[in-house]
């Protein structure tokens, strides 16, 4: 029988809790991630208001400095920690696959300088559209679209850029270059960046609307995965026939795997924890994991490197946090915790290699506290023996201290 019935995993999408022990073999625009701290330059900064993540236990978690505006609680209502990366990355893909129990021990391709000529002329001979070259190299996808979308309404050309990320990302307006198109163009570079030199994680369709100086990138956002290259916990979920639940991009992540029931992508953070809040409260989740990401801290905020924005959706989550206490049951668990950090007072617009907050809440704790550092990987390993399942490739589980 299992300790929690369900248990839900939020990932707050870059929300770091400062620099991991090596965060300087990691740079950002030249400079070593050592002096990287999401939440505490935020909180430094421009000031951070979560009365009900501090609740839980936010402020609790071992800092060299504290958060300077979240209190430390003297009977939080969960467990707190952070936990380390063990993997050779600090990108999305390689944050949530090791949460799942992956090590990555070879990470994928980035391409600073932008892609080699032979994919864009493959890309141009498949889709019979020429490509902007000027915007082949890491970029801001907001900036992209302002600089180029005027000449791809005009010419039709392609708008393909990659990051810091091993992603490659083809920007294109909906009404120049229609979704059916986009989408199938992305799964033609799917398949051409499967193995090096471009073996890349994601492949992203970024579609847009609007005139010019006034781009507004929609909710039609597709990523084309790579398939984890060993079972993840995931997996073993679904083979034992447990219900997982998707909520937001973790599909695509996960490339479908393991995954059993999806909720579709969020259009916003709200959104999805309106469609976290709908899987909670169906009369069909009787049992199983949900794996939520909210990504608008990330992609609207770290990226764009924007303090301000950041901690007010930080706020909103907050806010809404006990709408979801509210929608668990007497034995579910609540996990929150990140996939990397994305420091938005620092160099560059690249993630940064962080520690991540761990916060778990149930109705029926009777303790608190603090629960020892760790690994992203310990999640999986705690939600594989909540369920009786094997753990994948890495993880130690602290189930045995959520009491």
């Amino acid at each position: 029988m299992s300790k929690f019935n369900r248990m839900h995993l939020v990932v707050l999408d870059s929300v770091g809790i400062g620099a991991a022990p090596d965060a300087n073999d990691f740079v950002n625009a030249g400079v070593p991630d050592g002096a990287s701290d999401t939440l505490g330059h935020i909180s430094k900064s421009v000031g951070l208001n979560v009365p009900n993540m501090a609740k839980l236990g936010l402020g609790n978690i071992p800092r060299e400095t504290p958060l300077k505006t979240v209190p430390a609680e003297s009977n939080p209502t969960g467990y707190a920690t952070k936990l380390q990366e063990v993997s050779l990355g600090k990108d999305t893909m390689t944050g949530h696959w090791e949460i799942m129990g992956l090590n990555i021990t070879e990470p994928f391709d980035t391409f600073w300088n932008g892609f080699p000529e032979e994919i864009l002329t493959k890309i141009e001979e498949f889709s019979g559209r020429k490509v902007i070259r000027e915007a082949n190299k890491p970029y801001s996808g907001t900036a992209v679209i302002e600089d180029f979308g005027p000449r791809q309404m005009e010419t039709g050309e392609l708008i393909i850029y990659t990051s810091a990320d091993p992603v490659l990302q083809i920007a294109a307006h909906e009404d120049v270059i229609p979704l059916d198109e986009l989408y199938r163009i992305c799964e033609y570079a799917r398949s051409i960046t499967l193995e090096r030199p471009a073996l890349l994680g994601r492949i992203i369709a970024r579609p847009y609307v609007g005139e010019p100086g006034n781009f507004t990138r929609t909710s039609n956002r597709r990523d084309l995965a790579v398939s984890p290259f060993e079972p993840t916990v995931l997996d073993k979920l679904n083979e034992a026939g447990i219900d997982t639940y998707a909520v937001g991009k973790i599909n695509d992540i996960f490339n479908g795997a393991g995954i059993n029931h999806d909720m579709g992508h969020n259009k916003s953070n709200s959104h999805g924890i309106d469609n976290l809040i709908k899987a909670m409260t169906s009369e069909d989740f009787k049992h199983g994991f949900s794996f939520t990401n909210l990504v608008d801290f990330d992609a609207l905020y770290g990226h764009r490197r924007d303090p301000h924005g950041y901690r007010d959706c930080l706020h909103e989550f907050d806010q809404r946090l006990p709408e979801i206490i509210a929608a668990m049951r007497e034995d579910d668990l609540l996990m929150i915790t990140a996939d990397h950090g994305n420091d938005p007072t620092y160099a560059g617009t690249d993630h940064t290699r962080e520690y991540i907050p761990f916060l778990a809440y149930s109705p029926s704790f009777k303790g608190n506290g603090l629960i020892p550092v760790g690994h992203f990987s310990d999640i999986s390993a705690t939600v594989a023996e909540n369920f009786g399942v094997d753990k994948a490739m890495i993880g130690k589980s602290f189930l045995d201290k959520l009491v």
